[in-house]
C-alpha cells in the first residue's frame, strides 16, 4: 500500500480500491489506548498508520483499501471521510439495511430497536501528501466474538454486527458487487 500510495503521488500508477479478507488479527490506528486491548494474547496485533483506535479485522469482513488523490478530486479529508460514511451507506441500502452515522461515533451504526446501536461497518484512514490509503471494514459474517478481545474503536456501550447477524445472508460477492455500485453513485466511475 505505501508503494501504490508513492506511485500515486509520483503520478506513476492510477488510484487503486483493493478489496480483501484478512485472517483475524488486531490493528491499533494511531489513537489507539493500551486500556482497550483486552486480549492482546487472542490474535497478533498490528500497528497501523491509520487513524483511529483498536479494530478487529478477520474472515467474513470486507476490507477496502481505498489509495486516491484528493488534489485531483477534492483536497478535503472531512469530505473524503463523509464520501466513505456515503459509500456504506449506500452499499448496505441494497441489503435493506439503514445505516447511519453518529455525532461523536466514528463509523455506520445500526439501529437495533430499544435503544440498542450496533457498529457495522468502521473507517480508519491515512492521508499523506493529499493520497489516501487504508479505509473501510464492513462486517458482512465475521465471527463477532473475536470483537471481544479489544474495545472496538474506543467506544463503549455499543455492540458490534453484521450483514448476517442482522438476518441479511449475503455472499462476499454480492457485497462487492454492491460496493462497485456504491462506489460510482458517491466516488464516480
Amino acid at each position: 500500500m505505501e508503494k501504490r500510495v508513492a506511485d500515486i503521488r509520483a503520478g506513476t500508477a492510477p488510484e487503486l480500491v483493493w478489496l480483501l479478507e484478512h485472517p483475524p488479527l488486531y490493528t491499533a490506528g494511531t489513537s489507539a489506548r493500551a486500556g482497550d486491548l483486552l486480549a492482546g494474547e487472542r490474535f497478533p496485533v498490528y500497528r497501523s498508520g491509520r487513524g483511529g483506535q483498536y479494530t478487529y479485522h478477520g474472515p467474513g469482513q470486507r476490507i477496502a483499501y481505498v489509495m486516491l488523490d484528493l488534489k485531483r478530486r477534492r483536497a478535503d479529508i472531512r469530505a473524503y471521510v463523509c464520501d466513505l460514511e456515503a459509500w456504506l451507506i449506500r452499499t448496505l441500502a441494497r441489503f435493506n439495511v439503514t445505516g447511519e452515522r453518529r455525532p461523536g461515533r466514528v463509523g455506520i451504526w445500526v439501529d437495533r430497536g430499544n435503544g440498542r446501536e450496533d457498529k457495522i461497518a468502521a473507517i480508519g484512514v491515512r492521508v499523506r501528501h493529499w493520497v489516501t490509503f487504508h479505509g473501510i471494514a464492513l462486517n458482512v459474517e465475521p465471527d463477532l466474538e473475536h470483537y471481544a478481545g479489544i474495545v472496538p474503536c474506543g467506544v463503549r456501550g455499543h455492540g458490534v454486527t453484521s450483514l448476517v447477524d442482522l438476518g441479511h445472508p449475503v455472499a462476499m460477492s454480492d457485497v462487492d458487487m454492491a460496493l462497485r455500485e456504491a462506489w460510482d453513485e458517491v466516488f464516480g466511475a
